[in-house]
């Protein structure tokens, strides 16, 4: 946890400044011509791994054969998509009425090459836990390509520094593993391999691409329906509103993953887990969205310039999906642990229908804002699936877990609601406003939590000594 929380945030602070550069260097439309084509880019590579990474880490003990077979297969595939991406590009840049697409395109899709070579390293290493190595590596390779993409900005390459940005640092981040990584692949590819991973990462791979077909319908339609503008301000808001919510989950995505994994057996352990991991994340991301929607003009303001003030009102809204983003995930991992990925892949088709028809209806029938209410709706419904979901085959409840979150609920709405009012209130300006609403949330939220001494946050005053004491260690 601490390696990984040290590179996420690393990288999250890093990219946030960058993000800050950037946005001052470029241009809406730069960003939403990159959004059009990660649509494509973002589907192939789900074709590519075909859910063998989930697969590889999921088995207890993969040999050998088994991380060979898979680094051959993702190899051959990626090579495959390129080529069909490749062609395609003159079609797609027809599509979006956007000429520079065309070439764009046809470099950016050299990601999945270069992805696929360096995806076995890492699931080998987060399969053995060396987490600090990963960290290092992902670290290392992000702050070079924000070098890169900013002095591309800088240099007036418009969206070709985003490009840059992507491919130099996957290019940085297999030269390191392969350098440093014992691991190199045999010259077998194994039917049996491929048989009893793709019997699990097949279902893994199939809801994949449910997920990734209507993100893609979503994106594919706001590109068309409007311009690579408008699209931008979306693009923005979702990447800053995804910095704070997933920022979170992430960190237990990679590491709680492996390790439900090895608990598969022993379902009163990952019930307690579970409700820890619950209540930790809420009481941290709750706070979080409900100050980014309290103080997102001036934020917005102050890092990206007024170009971006039309972000705002986009981003305030995916801050209300961002309180149950962290908690999907928490609810997610075990099902996929214990090996129901088939049961995962008819969820996801159910979700993803219900999603897609609330965010595309929304979008065709009331613009953008009809798209933003689906987006909110749909990520509460996914929520509670998942909840559902652990309720019936973990053991964890589905009302015990709410009880667990009312506290931490009724806390930020208390907060939020008495610095909004003094707020409300004031007339010191913008920025004297945000810095009053802040700390006025801040102290009632922590205040109270130290009266009421809530188990959320005396566990994190615990945990937080004995980490620092590990890591000087």
């Amino acid at each position: 946890m601490v390696w990984t929380s040290i590179q996420k945030y690393t990288n999250t602070i890093a990219s946030f400044v960058s993000g800050i550069v950037l946005a001052r260097l470029l241009t809406p439309e730069d960003y939403g011509c990159l959004g059009m084509l990660t649509v494509f880019t973002s589907l192939a590579g789900s074709i590519v791994t075909m859910g063998f990474s989930s697969a590889l880490i999921q088995k207890k003990r993969p040999s050998d054969e088994d991380y060979s077979t898979v680094f051959f297969w993702n190899e051959a595939i990626s090579v495959l998509m390129y080529f069909i991406l490749f062609f395609s590009a003159p079609a797609i840049a027809r599509f979006y009425r956007i000429p520079l697409l065309n070439d764009v395109l046809k470099v950016q899709g050299l990601i999945l090459i270069i992805n696929a070579s360096a995806s076995v390293q890492d699931n080998r290493l987060r399969k053995q836990f060396k987490f600090k190595k990963i960290a290092v590596v992902n670290i290392i390779s992000n702050v070079i390509s924000i070098i890169v993409a900013i002095i591309m900005a800088y240099k007036g390459f418009g969206v070709w520094a985003l490009v840059g940005q992507s491919l130099s640092s996957g290019v940085v981040r297999n030269i390191i593993f392969w350098l440093t990584n014992q691991w190199k692949p045999l010259f077998v590819f194994s039917k049996k391999s491929f048989k009893e991973l793709f019997g699990f990462g097949c279902y893994v791979f199939l809801s994949n691409i449910v997920n990734q077909l209507g993100n893609s319908l979503q994106t594919l339609l706001f590109g068309r329906l409007y311009n690579a503008t408008l699209l931008g301000y979306y693009s923005k808001a979702s990447r800053t509103e995804m910095f704070a919510s997933q920022s979170i989950s992430d960190v237990l995505l990679q590491v709680t993953y492996p390790l439900y994994s090895e608990l598969q057996d022993e379902k009163e352990r990952m019930v307690s887990a579970i409700s820890r991991i619950t209540t930790t994340v809420a009481y941290v991301t709750f706070p979080l969205m409900s100050l980014l929607i309290l103080l997102a003009k001036p934020i917005f303001l102050l890092l990206y310039s007024d170009r971006w003030l039309p972000s705002v009102p986009y981003f305030q809204v995916l801050c209300l999906a961002g309180f149950v983003i962290g908690l999907q995930a928490v609810n997610y991992q075990p099902i996929a642990a214990i090996g129901k990925s088939k049961l995962m892949f008819k969820w996801t088709v159910i979700k993803r229908v219900v999603g897609t028809t609330l965010m595309v209806g929304g979008l065709v029938l009331w613009g953008v804002k009809g798209l933003l209410a689906g987006v909110v709706v749909y990520n509460y419904c996914i929520y509670v699936v998942n909840a559902v979901l652990v309720s019936k085959y973990i053991g964890y409840r589905l009302r015990a877990q709410l009880k667990d979150l009312l506290p931490v609920a009724l806390l930020t709405i208390i907060s939020f609601v008495v610095a909004f009012g003094i707020g409300y209130f004031l007339d010191l300006g913008m920025y004297v406003n945000g810095l009053v609403e802040f700390g006025a949330f801040a102290v009632i939220y922590v205040g109270v939590s130290v009266l009421f001494e809530m188990d959320s946050f005396e566990y994190l005053k615990t945990l937080i000594p004995i980490l620092l004491k590990r890591k000087i260690k």
